[in-house]
């Protein structure tokens, strides 16, 4: 029987509820959300177990050594945790240099910055959790002890990745990760139980110490022993100096309703800079050529300017308000003709990622995401922890010139961004889409989607995506309008249509609604993707 053969076409429907939702892209995961639910715990709680629970059963995604951020609704107020890892002290671009690299390299021990999602768990725990950190990772723990049999997605990546690592990963620093992800020498298969009694101690010693056993005890020794063994940057004294950091998030106004995002060093106002530049042009239309060529348009200018510009805020050359005035996107948007066009960076003024979303009965709302990164992250795994380490500082330029330049303690440009949307000073809901450089495209669709065309969430995820890859390049999947995809050619747009939907992004929603409290929600088609509703 072949799970990965899908001749019909599926159909959801959206899924509702009034005690509890848990939306996100692994059944088994959601599931621990829901139990934390009823075991008294809150949307937060929910979602902290549910992070946990998703290292453990989709690891070809995220990890315990990768970082995450989230926007909290409670209380009627929102809250931002930016909880990504700089650099480590030794990490220089000498250095880098000097192991032969004139580009951050994409694997391996140079590209691991400090890991933030123990933080993260433990921030939003202490703060706003009802139940203590270990009873929400109970599940996770029980996960990875007992084993849980492949989903058919997750053994898609899984193989995908054994399959790369096994023909260009034959250094001893990758050792740990074939015997923790390829135990028997190869791929688990979709449906085969795979488990690793490592992942669950760690998880346990995170739990039973508020995370400090990662950055200052025993998890933090074994690290820096492994690095250190083997010639890599990331240290002991990184990790005690770590802290996850509460911020202000940022918005912008569209039909109506407020979009919000975590400020930079995340990507995520790049999705709020392409709806600045989209609402100044013509008024949508649904399924119309000249809609959607705008909506390109609109997204491409914001993305080259946030790979142009974004950073740490302190490194960025023009402030994140500058970028999501209205003289900003009135400026942008008067570039955008009748034809696709290569973009170019504004010209400055002068002077392998998982998310989740979760609510409960009481109004609260997490809006939350983690990644390891490219798939299994950096590929390296500290011996009998199942620990997998990122490798986010891939992203770091090496031209000392450039704002996202790397040195010591800094943070990198960063894809993961959660979404949140309110009106009117209420809760409408979280809302995100994972997936590299796709999640701001996902995220400006969503909202296109849900606001222009009054799409319900299942719907609204559904839609079939199209995706800016640079230039006058646009994929779009395979179910995309044949005559939408002629007439952005006709425009001048390079158009590829894609067989496998991988590419897109995957995403999660949930709406509640002011004057009743029942949650709507949808999860994405693209993947293994789960609500647990109460």
């Amino acid at each position: 029987m072949d799970y990965s053969n899908h001749p019909f076409p599926g159909k959801r429907h959206t899924v509702f509820g009034k005690k509890g939702m848990v939306a996100t892209s692994q059944p088994l995961a959601a599931q621990t959300g829901l139990e934390i639910l009823k075991k008294g715990g809150n949307a937060i709680d929910a979602a902290i177990a549910t992070a946990a629970t998703l290292t453990v059963v989709e690891p070809t995604s995220n990890g315990i050594g990768g970082d995450a951020f989230a926007l909290v609704w409670v209380k009627g107020e929102l809250h931002g945790l930016n909880a990504s890892g700089p650099s480590p002290q030794e990490l220089t671009i000498e250095a880098v240099k000097a192991k032969g690299h004139d580009k951050m390299p994409t694997h391996g021990l140079v590209p691991i910055t400090v890991p933030g999602v123990p933080a993260a768990w433990a921030e939003l725990s202490k703060r706003f959790g009802k139940l203590s950190l270990a009873e929400t990772l109970e599940p996770a723990i029980r996960y990875a002890e007992e084993g849980y049999p492949l989903t058919p997605i997750l053994g898609k990546y899984w193989k995908k990745a054994y399959d790369t690592f096994k023909k260009n990963f034959t250094a001893k620093e990758f050792e740990a990760w074939f015997e923790t992800f390829a135990p028997d020498g190869r791929s688990p298969e979709i449906g085969e139980m795979w488990k690793s009694p490592g992942h669950a101690d760690t998880l346990r010693k995170i739990g039973e110490t508020d995370a400090k056993a990662f950055y200052e005890g025993e998890l933090a020794e074994k690290i820096d022993s492994f690095m250190t063994e083997h010639g890599g940057f990331l240290k002991k004294q990184d990790l005690s100096a770590y802290k996850a950091e509460w911020v202000k998030p940022i918005s912008t106004s569209y039909k109506g309703h407020e979009v919000w995002e975590i400020p930079p060093n995340g990507q995520g106002m790049v999705a709020q800079m392409a709806l600045n530049i989209f609402k100044q042009l013509d008024t949508p239309v649904w399924q119309h050529g000249n809609t959607l060529h705008q909506q390109i348009e609109s997204m491409k200018l914001a993305y080259t300017d946030g790979q142009a510009f974004i950073t740490e805020q302190a490194d960025m050359p023009v402030t994140a308000e500058h970028l999501l005035s209205d003289d900003y996107a009135a400026s942008r948007a008067k570039e955008i003709g009748a034809e696709a066009v290569d973009p170019v960076a504004y010209e400055l003024p002068q002077g392998g990622t998982v998310y989740l979303a979760a609510a409960d009965e009481e109004g609260n709302m997490i809006s939350y995401i983690q990644s390891n990164y490219m798939g299994f992250g950096s590929g390296i795994v500290v011996p009998g922890t199942g620990i997998g380490l990122q490798n986010r500082g891939a992203d770091f330029s090496l031209d000392d010139s450039h704002p996202n330049a790397l040195k010591p303690g800094k943070r990198t440009f960063h894809t993961i961004i959660p979404g949140f949307l309110t009106k009117a000073g209420e809760a409408v809901g979280p809302f995100g889409v994972m997936g590299g450089y796709m999640q701001p495209q996902g995220h400006f669709q969503v909202v296109v989607n849900t606001l222009d065309y009054l799409l319900n969430p299942q719907a609204a995820l559904d839609m079939p995506r199209w995706q800016w890859m640079g230039g006058k390049k646009v994929t779009v999947e395979a179910e995309f309008p044949n005559y939408l995809a002629q007439e952005l050619q006709r425009r001048g747009h390079q158009v590829e249509v894609m067989a496998d939907p991988g590419s897109f992004g995957r995403g999660q929603i949930i709406w509640r609604n002011p004057e009743t409290g029942v949650l709507a929600g949808g999860t994405e088609s693209r993947t293994d993707g789960a609500i647990a509703v109460w």
